[in-house]
């Protein structure tokens, strides 16, 4: 940008002065900008020169970001820049401009729009500061890519925080906490299986938090019901990498497994033309394999599919296969979720292949790390780099496969539960529709035939779950007054003999003192055979 400008038309922020007024320059970089409470060190401000003459210019904050994609909150950020600058100079700054990918794409940005929502967020930030506690610690999406992640995931263990189980959100967090319920081994005494009614028993369950919990607790894992993984053909595990602002895929990794011997592809692009390349590539090995079968983790494999179809229609030799591969893949995350309980904090696949003994190349392997592996090697070129990422994709493929030869274990559930498999810890089956309210009851067993009878026809688990802290009397009074709802009774106490119709014998006729007012009376009531 300042490449365009005259010498004297560029500016660094030390020697400017933000007054609103007329100025020589046309960009000002790294000013800084307060207003009361407020600071921003602006990384750039553009003066726009005014269209007549007598007025003032317009000073717009610009924001430099990397990524090639935006989100709100790099919009939030250079609005209040806007807010700021706007509150400094006591005139609104209407726009406010984002420069960002890598060919420096311009965003204009409406900052009035912005600067409600902006206010807000200063409000929040303004109470956390003035008070005397320090925030609640929360562990969210955003600790990936924070500094401070290790030292905040350190204490929120030691605090044993709900925050922890990845998979809860907000608002039931909020909930557990309006309950009494602070960390994940109260949580984890929550859990109660319960009867399902039939229409829903060939549904799949709803997930349980709290059953999540109890297998943290007792670091085994917890099975709903008899959840069967089935692989019909020959098992394609694959992983992919990607740059996901430039929406690039440039590494795919294979790990093909038949008659117990395993095989490993890896493809890899160096630029966004090479990605052609590599999505051909892959098709020709699944071409040449009987029955293939891919099997991936989470959805993002199987969107990848989708939009490499779309994207490369001419590549596709066999439509069939590719039609094929897409609607008999496996998401192995879509069949844990729900079914089967592991006992670490998340679902994600390094958590639970780490449970199950599998350890990747590198110690701090994270999607997040592979995206700045992948910036590291473009700059660099190095090896050593390039062959990181592909054993990180490699690894992954790996692990997956690990975790679907114990998922596959899982289709008789009691014998998995008494034998242990590969040495790994000890599987438990926990069935929700399994007639027990508490998971460390063991079934009741009688001396006699005839007790065992009489035990299935009870429910002896109903009265064991509730403690009645009230006195007899009290439920007495409690029972009574559940008998006297509903339509309130009425009590005869009247007499009306009406002899109307005189070829009818006389009738009595018993009403109530509220209805008495409104009876006509009348002659052969009840007697259908003779009317008057």
């Amino acid at each position: 940008m300042t490449q365009t400008l005259a010498p004297n038309a560029c500016v660094l922020g030390d020697s400017v002065i933000l007054t609103g007024k007329r100025a020589k320059w046309r960009v000002a970089i790294g000013p800084v900008a307060r207003a009361g409470d407020l600071e921003s060190t602006i990384e750039a401000i553009e003066q726009v020169p005014a269209k007549s003459p007598g007025k003032l210019g317009q000073l717009i904050p610009i924001r430099f970001i990397r990524t090639n994609t935006l989100t709100r909150d790099d919009r939030m950020l250079v609005a209040f820049d806007a807010l700021v600058l706007s509150e400094m100079l006591g005139c609104a700054s209407k726009f406010a401009k984002i420069i960002h990918g890598d060919e420096g794409a311009t965003l204009k940005v409406k900052a009035g729009s912005l600067s409600s929502e902006v206010r807000k967020r200063i409000e929040k930030i303004r109470a956390l500061v003035s008070a005397d506690s320090p925030p609640d610690l929360i562990l969210n999406c955003h600790c990936a890519v924070c500094a401070f992640q290790s030292r905040c995931r350190k204490k929120a263990i030691e605090t044993d925080d709900l925050s922890l189980l990845a998979n809860m959100s907000k608002q039931e967090r909020k909930q557990y906490n309006s309950k009494g319920i602070l960390t994940v081994r109260q949580l984890s005494f929550a859990f109660r299986p319960r009867r399902r009614p039939k229409h829903l028993r060939e549904k799949r369950e709803k997930y349980h938090h709290s059953l999540k919990a109890l297998a943290i607790r007792e670091n085994r894992i917890h099975i709903v019901g008899r959840p069967e993984l089935k692989i019909t053909g020959t098992p394609i595990f694959f992983d992919v990498e990607s740059v996901p602002d430039r929406n690039f895929h440039y590494l795919i990794g294979m790990r093909i497994v038949k008659n117990d011997c395993c095989v490993q592809h890896s493809f890899w692009a160096d630029t966004q033309q090479e990605e052609r390349k590599i999505w051909r590539e892959f098709l020709q090995v699944c071409a040449e394999i009987k029955d293939p079968v891919l099997i991936h983790y989470g959805g993002y494999e199987a969107a990848f599919l989708k939009r490499m179809r779309e994207r490369y229609p001419t590549v596709i030799e066999n439509p069939a296969l590719l039609e094929k591969l897409i609607k008999e893949s496996v998401n192995v995350l879509a069949f844990i979720y729900g079914q089967v309980y592991f006992p670490t904090h998340s679902n994600s696949l390094k958590d639970i292949a780490g449970f199950l003994g599998f350890s990747w190349p590198e110690r701090d392997a994270t999607g997040v790390r592979s995206i700045i592996w992948r910036h590291e090697w473009e700059k660099s070129r190095e090896s050593e780099t390039q062959q990181k990422l592909r054993d990180y994709n490699l690894a992954d493929c790996e692990a997956l496969e690990l975790l679907a030869k114990v998922l596959l274990g899982f289709s008789c559930p009691e014998e998995s539960a008494r034998k242990p498999q590969d040495g790994n810890p000890v599987f438990v089956t926990a069935s929700l529709s399994s007639g027990f309210s508490h998971p460390d009851w063991r079934k009741f067993e009688g001396a006699l035939p005839e007790l065992d009878r009489i035990n299935e026809a009870a429910q002896w688990d109903y009265q064991q779950d509730r403690i009645y802290l009230r006195t007899k009397e009290y439920s007495r009074r409690r029972v009574k007054k559940r008998q006297t709802r509903g339509s309130p009774i009425e009590r005869v106490d009247k007499v009306i003999n009406s002899p109307e119709c005189p070829g009818l014998p006389q009738v009595s006729r018993r009403i109530s003192k509220e209805n008495e007012k409104s009876v006509i009376p009348t002659a052969g009531v009840g007697i259908r055979e003779k009317q008057c």
